[in-house]
């Protein structure tokens, strides 16, 4: 009788056990597709020492230029938005990071100074005698802020 008892909770456990492995796996996959999906966008803000200090400006007012402007300005630091490429943020998203970047410097126009795709990192996979080194791309965009003067 102490074994029949035995291999029938061993069975159970043993069914428990499976799905609970598969629910895990489920739910890892699920995570793993979630969060591989998502384009990113991050930025680093630099102030210059010794520029002039402004209160923050309207995001929305920010101009975005791609060459330096003839009209008298100061320059208040740099921004560094850093974008992922696989998926690729919408370009809105990249000009709205740098456009708030900017307001909060109290900035009038954003220079794009250099705007690539590059290498960011990379990883490593494999057993140590058959491993393979895999880069991983990235959007790197920098602007400099800066105020016109009156």
């Amino acid at each position: 009788m102490g074994s029949f008892f035995r291999t029938r909770c061993t069975a159970r456990c043993m069914r428990m056990m499976t799905s609970t492995v598969a629910f895990q796996t489920a739910l890892l996959a699920i995570l793993a597709c979630t969060f591989a999906s998502c384009a990113t966008v991050d930025a680093t803000t630099k102030q210059d020492i010794g520029a002039p200090r402004f209160p923050p400006s309207d995001p929305a007012r920010v101009e975005i230029l791609r060459a330096e402007p003839q009209r008298a300005h100061d320059r208040l630091g740099d921004i560094v938005v850093d974008a992922s490429t696989e998926p690729a943020p919408p370009i809105e998203k990249v000009e709205a990071k740098l456009r708030d970047e900017a307001a909060k410097l109290g900035a009038d126009a954003v220079v794009v100074v250099y705007d690539r795709v590059q290498p960011t990192a990379a990883y490593v996979s494999g057993p140590r005698w058959d491993r393979s080194i895999q880069a991983v791309q990235g959007r790197k965009v920098v602007g400099v802020a800066i105020k016109y003067r009156p």
